[in-house]
């Protein structure tokens, strides 16, 4: 499996359609919710991917500051169907939070949860720091990391 990380030019079309495409399989068909999936922040953010071979396993949208929260955040995260219980989300979120940290320097970073995933985020130290809310119809909670002098693990 192979971990690439790109700005939004970087991405070729072809790229660019799998991303989208899976994203809205996953945010719009599956979870049953029909929203403006492509908002507008992609441009702006850089996007991570892991691959086996021409298949794209995992995604996630790195977001600096600024962009769409004041704090950098993390989005968009996603792990195609066929892969959900190999490790491959939890190394998703340990190498987005490596790449923060370790190449940009960041100290805190943000992210929307959906509410099942809660603790899942919380293993990788997120707290939240709201309290439930219904984004389109889905229960979500803002979670907040804030980086300690910790190695972290599981992102190669």
């Amino acid at each position: 499996m192979e971990w690439t990380l790109q700005t939004f030019e970087e991405l070729s079309a072809t790229e660019l359609y799998e991303i989208l495409m899976a994203r809205n399989s996953i945010f719009v068909v599956e979870q049953q919710c029909a929203y403006q999936e492509i908002d507008g922040y992609d441009p702006k953010s850089f996007h991570l991917t892991l691959r086996e071979g021409d298949k794209l396993v995992a995604y996630a949208r790195l977001l600096p500051g600024g962009v769409k929260y004041d704090l950098p955040s993390i989005g968009r995260i996603i792990v195609a169907p066929e892969y959900r219980g190999s490790g491959a989300g939890r190394r998703l979120v340990a190498r987005s939070v490596n790449i923060m940290v370790k190449d940009w320097g960041v100290e805190q970073i943000k992210l929307q949860a959906q509410v099942y995933l809660r603790h899942f985020y919380e293993s990788f130290g997120f707290e939240p720091t709201s309290e439930e809310y219904l984004d389109d119809g889905i229960p979500h909670v803002d979670m907040l990391m804030r980086v300690k002098n910790e190695v972290l693990r599981g992102s190669e």
